[in-house]
């Protein structure tokens, strides 16, 4: 593994949160650190009469449910009321990539991030652009490469440290129109052509997936971080990172 340089890799340039799984979005100029990921993301999660989760994946119209918070809601000095109830039940990351780190709802992992440069050379690609919120990401970073957030290990923001620990496997959300719920068959089609494993991973494991951004954990959740704020316009510094997409874990 690779020292990478400690200069500026990339900037901050968007905050995603997504308080209830699989409903829409808000993006946020700052965001505050929880023990689980940014405060309030994927906090609650819609289930049925069963209380069997449903998501987009099961009801695509979920992409239409607006989500709105207070702006102070993500205030570094935001204490919950004696009335505020929130869900307090969490369940660890697999174990195989990262260990004592815990969510919320999220599929896997605390932060999912991306980069503009990936966006872009993927739009290229496509018949049709598609934005940014097809693949709901927590972070969107700009001004570093396309794809080579697949390589970074280790990263700091605002003095905190982040471990890239999984390379994000695509399901099928992403080709659901977020403005309209209708489901397609892009950008899947173009990915399997070049974000395959069978394309970036060909010595390995080929399990049909298909990788588009980097799954990150938090290493200050975990002692005295919690409450740090991230803002947009802070500074990626690149700390360690991996040759190639082959030598990062997925």
């Amino acid at each position: 593994m690779a020292e990478a340089t400690r200069t500026e890799a990339a900037k901050v340039t968007s905050i995603f949160v997504y308080p209830i799984k699989s409903c829409r979005g808000i993006s946020v100029p700052q965001a505050p650190l929880a023990s689980t990921g940014f405060r309030w993301d994927r906090q609650w999660l819609v289930v049925n009469s069963k209380g069997r989760a449903y998501t987009q994946r099961v009801e695509p119209k979920l992409a239409l449910v607006q989500v709105e918070l207070p702006d102070e809601a993500f205030a570094e000095s935001w204490k919950p009321t004696k009335n505020s109830y929130l869900a307090s039940q969490i369940r660890p990351v697999e174990t195989e990539y990262a260990h004592g780190y815990n969510v919320m709802f999220p599929d896997g992992y605390p932060f999912l991030l991306l980069s503009q440069g990936s966006m872009d050379a993927l739009n290229k690609l496509l018949k049709e652009p598609i934005p940014v919120n097809r693949f709901r990401p927590n972070i969107l970073v700009d001004g570093c490469e396309p794809f080579v957030e697949d390589l970074w290990k280790e990263l700091r923001i605002n003095q905190l440290t982040f471990y890239g620990v999984k390379l994000c496997s695509r399901c099928k959300v992403p080709t659901i129109n977020q403005e309209n719920a209708v489901a397609g068959s892009e950008p899947t089609e173009t990915l399997v052509k070049f974000r395959s494993d069978r394309v970036l991973r060909p010595t390995g494991k080929q399990q049909g997936k298909v990788y588009f951004g980097q799954n990150l954990v938090c290493k200050d959740s975990l002692t005295g971080g919690k409450e740090k704020i991230i803002k947009v316009g802070d500074p990626v510094f690149v700390l360690k990172a991996v040759p190639s997409c082959a030598d990062a874990a997925a």
